[in-house]
């Protein structure tokens, strides 16, 4: 399964809940996840990463969908086999 036909399997699933919510509240949601996995990533349970990595990028495809981006076809415009800044890869940028 790529990026894209996860976004419309989110869609088809949860559009209809997602948009009667809204984008800002969807989007508090989605940063309520990002939380979570922040805190599974400081506990370092393997299982538990996993999975709130799967719900930050659900979410994601979610505010996606809501915001009518194609976000593989956002994500690959940006980043399109190198870095966005220095043009390389593997990036050789003196940022962090």
């Amino acid at each position: 399964m790529n990026i894209r036909e996860f976004q419309q399997m989110i869609r088809d699933i949860y559009f209809h809940r997602d948009s009667q919510r809204g984008l800002e509240r969807t989007f508090l949601w989605f940063v309520e996840e990002v939380g979570e996995l922040s805190e599974a990533l400081r506990k370092g349970k393997k299982e538990d990463i996993e999975e709130e990595f799967a719900d930050v990028f659900a979410w994601l495809v979610s505010l996606a969908n809501l915001a009518g981006v194609d976000l593989e076809k956002a994500a690959l415009k940006k980043y399109p086999n190198k870095c966005p800044y220095c043009g390389k890869n593997p990036c050789e940028c003196k940022k962090e």
